[in-house]
């Protein structure tokens, strides 16, 4: 006994190229903003950089398309943090400097 498959009589369809899915860039994106933003504003609050930064940091292995990006993200979020941190220290050298005269 011998049996076939059965043959299909119906037409088929084709709904050409399916759609590529879009790569995600949001990482890169809110970390790009995050530094604009940080050097605009003079980068008052330090939590905003270091958002930015880690969020460049995590965009660069997730998104690796979206690499431009996330790296400027990280470097205007660097100088934000290296610019605070300057006068952190210039702010701190200060007081020390007028301690001996505020006694007066």
């Amino acid at each position: 006994m011998t049996t076939t498959a059965p043959t299909s009589t119906a037409p088929t369809v084709d709904y050409g190229p399916s759609a590529v899915r879009a790569e995600p860039r949001g990482l890169g994106i809110a970390s790009l903003v995050l530094g604009i933003v940080s050097i605009l504003t003079g980068g008052g609050a330090v939590v905003g950089p270091i958002a930015g930064l880690a969020l460049g940091i995590v965009s660069l292995s997730r998104e690796p398309g979206n690499r431009t990006m996330a790296i400027w993200g990280i470097v205007l979020n660097a100088v934000v943090l290296g610019i605070a941190a300057l006068a952190a220290l210039g702010t701190i050298a200060v007081a020390l400097f007028a301690l001996p005269f505020a006694i007066l």
